[in-house]
């Protein structure tokens, strides 16, 4: 029986972590081993909400998806939501404990630490093989005194590391060899080997550079994945969003439906529209210019971690005008719905008081210290649906017609709820209505599946460890940790132990 565990670190952001410990654990899990995901701590503003009511980071409830578990709070204890440059909110399993700057967040980190390490206890303890994933890199050596989620983690829980790096952003080999390299003594010990990921290209072409880096570190290439095409749902990191155009799959219908979603600064829960980029021959756009508002027959305002700052940058853009003056459809999720009200009072999250918002809702919201975190079900266009809410704003709606719990006037439509576009059959009415009042000969597709294809899509996964990585290696690893005797790198060796 396998047992054991395994850290899945990265030499950068968005380096492909979360997809390798979701290919990881499909893998595992079609194995027949009972794995469970965990990321000591998460910074991210896509987040989730548990069948208990528990916020934790969207990427691991679609890692526990690939377990084929229900996620819980165990599996993500400390998310950090970043509300500004300098504070974030501190949500500690699954609900909100502080909102911190850097020197504040130091006096919590010996909880952070303590709480964590006994959540990775207890899915030791329930299931053969947990599979962590590390945040950012565990090279980031301004924080390693303070690091409970790589090499902190790695050495608490004396972890086996495999550290993947992007080479498509290029420098991967000198990424590797730096990550280790920046390391003391007793964290070289613990790193373990490396993964390639996104490789576009002949691996032969590879081979010199894999054999090099080999011999220079001591330490194992488990494998070369290559870049799978189409849009990892349930991304966690906003730079993913950077130039982002997506039309997921052929166009079904005969016209291409155009769906221009905000990247607001502080965006959060921008997964809502991966079910619209799902959908055939719907193309969804993230933009940041009044001009790309222009030919979109659809503009999703999206969630925010910061609503009355998000609502100043789209005066400041041009934005908020462009948007008022549009007469074409507008959904507001969240944060979004937030701004398309009438009027904000924060004294919660900006402090700003009361705040007039674009006035396109006929609604009312007031920022309350306790978040809201549910899992609500209701009805719209005759259809089920099934979401979930992550707010502090509570709406008071003075008009219009309900809308799931929030409303509709005219060709804006306004919802607290995520999730909501992944029920199937929502989805298709409330396109072809948008199509409709957008003037587009577009009809929704009614085979797609959402479900169906984000399960795929984590088998694709699991198809890419099995194909590319040396399996046989992995499991070892995962069984018997790090392989002694591995070798350490200067200027590592000589930096002392981090305190």
């Amino acid at each position: 029986m396998v047992k054991g565990a395994l850290l899945v670190a990265g030499t950068t952001s968005d380096a492909g972590k979360s997809v390798v410990t979701a290919g990881i654990c499909r893998w595992l899990a079609r194995q027949g081993v009972r794995v469970a995901p965990f990321k000591a701590q998460n910074m991210s503003l896509n987040s989730y909400v548990t069948a208990d009511g528990a916020e934790i980071g969207r990427a691991q409830a679609a890692q526990a998806r690939a377990a084929g578990l229900e996620p819980v709070a165990d599996m993500n204890p400390v998310l950090l939501k970043p509300g500004s440059d300098r504070r974030s909110q501190v949500v500690l399993m699954g609900r909100p404990v502080a909102d911190v700057d850097a020197m504040e967040y130091g006096a919590l980190k010996d909880l952070l630490r303590t709480t964590s390490l006994e959540a990775l206890k207890r899915l030791r303890e329930q299931y053969d093989v947990v599979v962590c994933e590390g945040a950012g890199s565990p090279a980031e050596i301004n924080l390693r005194r303070s690091d409970i989620a790589n090499m902190g983690l790695a050495r608490a829980a004396n972890l086996p590391v495999l550290v993947v790096g992007d080479i498509d952003r290029g420098g991967v080999f000198a990424a590797f060899y730096g990550t280790v390299g920046l390391l003391d003594a007793a964290d070289q010990a613990l790193v373990s080997g490396f993964v390639v990921n996104k490789f576009r290209g002949a691996k032969e072409l590879l081979r010199p550079g894999l054999d090099m880096i080999g011999r220079l570190t001591g330490r194992e290439v488990y494998g070369v994945l290559p870049w799978l095409e189409g849009p990892w749902l349930d991304v966690e990191d906003s730079l993913a969003l950077d130039g982002r155009q997506v039309a997921a799959r052929p166009p079904y219908g005969r016209q291409t439906l155009r769906v221009a979603v905000v990247r607001l600064p502080r965006i959060s829960n921008f997964t809502d529209v991966d079910a619209l980029a799902a959908e055939p021959g719907v193309l969804v756009r993230f933009v940041s210019d009044p001009a790309e508002l222009d030919d979109a027959d659809l503009v999703v305002l999206p969630g925010s971690r910061a609503t009355v700052d998000d609502l100043t940058w789209l005066r400041e853009r041009g934005l908020a005008a462009a948007l008022r003056e549009r007469s074409g459809p507008v959904l507001g999720i969240c944060g979004g719905f937030q701004m398309l009200g009438r009027e904000i009072v924060d004294e919660v999250e900006s402090g700003a008081g009361r705040v007039e918002g674009l006035g396109l809702l006929p609604v009312r919201i007031t920022f309350e210290r306790h978040k809201r975190l549910a899992r609500p079900e209701g009805q719209a266009y005759g259809e089920r649906v099934q979401a979930y809410e992550i707010h502090h704003g509570v709406a008071t709606v003075e008009g219009g017609e309900p809308f799931l719990d929030g409303c509709r006037q005219g060709n804006v439509w306004g919802t607290t709820w995520h999730g909501a576009l992944e029920n199937d059959g929502f989805r298709r009415a409330f396109l072809a209505d948008v199509a409709a009042r957008a003037g587009r000969d577009f009809a929704p597709d009614p085979a797609t599946d959402f479900a169906a294809l984000r399960e795929e899509r984590l088998d694709a996964l699991g198809d890419l460890v099995e194909q590319h990585l040396d399996t046989a290696a992995l499991l070892h690893l995962i069984q018997h940790g790090p392989p002694p005797g591995l070798p350490l790198l200067p200027p590592g060796a000589q930096m002392g132990e981090p305190r």
